[in-house]
């Protein structure tokens, strides 16, 4: 296929560009400075100019494509409006969906599983439940799902949270990592027994080229490896490598310990299952766990982050 990706120079855009070049797929990739016209272009990708707020470009990048790719996602961890990102990002979609509708042609889009069912395992079937982590990017999702009845086969790859691996600069790990640097100990809360899902980078861009090539319509599909890693021994990974005691937070403490976005999640028991999306898919996660990635120690390189 000639596949349209959005955000192919990021960090998950880059590793589904890899993927589906090494699987035989031309990609098409949209690029809105020439910094990133360039390095798509040494890459061995066409290049698409526009952006994602320019429904032109995107709607351009569509027909002139087999199918679509969605990963131009705005990280969580970036300070603009979160609200004003959603409705960007569900323009965005929208615009993509009008191209397509009734062509028949695959479009992927990226969600997450973050905080949608608190303390309960979250399978591919469990029924959307909006709350306060969810509701803005939800809309997105549901947009995207529901081209299935207008003749898109569209599917949403759900990340994990803590999508690990070399490169990862501004995710929830490398930003735990510059808060334990910062305050010179290494924090969970409670007992730490609280879980987190997790995801390879590189397992992750081989389901997004397996949706495009065979997701049904309409289906979620979750790029979780591990269903759930206790907070506590993440903390006690980071503390290894870095050389400072790991240590237990009240959670009035870890409301003062963790800097901006991390003070409600870190303490979010999130476990979710991919069962149905390895059973459905084919999908095999094969890359390193993990804490065995943080214990490789690429993270406490140039890429860890500073608060």
């Amino acid at each position: 296929m000639r596949v349209f990706v959005t955000g192919a120079t990021g960090y998950i855009g880059s590793a589904v560009v890899r993927e589906l070049l090494e699987a035989g797929h031309q990609v098409l990739g949209l690029a809105r400075s020439d910094a990133a016209a360039d390095t798509l272009t040494r890459s061995g990708v066409d290049v698409h100019r526009g952006d994602i707020d320019d429904g032109d470009s995107l709607r351009a990048g569509a027909a002139a494509a087999d199918g679509v790719i969605y990963t131009a996602n705005q990280h969580i961890t970036e300070t603009t409006d979160s609200a004003a990102r959603a409705k960007a990002e569900l323009t965005a979609v929208e615009a993509i969906g009008a191209e397509l509708t009734g062509t028949g042609k695959p479009f992927v889009v990226t969600s997450g599983v973050l905080g949608r069912t608190p303390g309960h395992l979250l399978t591919e079937d469990t029924p959307a439940n909006p709350n306060l982590v969810t509701a803005l990017r939800l809309p997105v999702e549901l947009s995207v799902l529901a081209l299935g009845e207008r003749g898109v086969r569209s599917s949403s790859v759900r990340l994990a949270p803590t999508v690990h691996g070399r490169g990862d600069a501004r995710g929830f790990i490398s930003t735990l990592i510059g808060v334990a640097r910062t305050t010179g100990v290494s924090a969970f809360v409670g007992d730490g027994s609280n879980r987190w899902p997790s995801v390879h980078r590189l397992d992750a861009a081989t389901l997004y080229r397996l949706a495009l090539e065979s997701a049904p319509a309409g289906t979620p599909l979750h790029a979780v490896a591990e269903e759930g890693v206790p907070f506590r021994d993440i903390a006690q990974a980071i503390g290894r490598q870095l050389k400072v005691p790991t240590v237990s937070l009240t959670p009035e403490e870890a409301g003062r310990h963790f800097v901006g976005f991390l003070a409600p999640l870190v303490a979010l028991d999130n476990p979710v299952s991919s069962a149905l999306t390895q059973q459905r898919m084919g999908w095999r996660p094969t890359q390193p766990a993990l804490v065995p990635d943080i214990e490789e120690g690429h993270y406490f390189g140039e890429f860890s982050a500073e608060v």
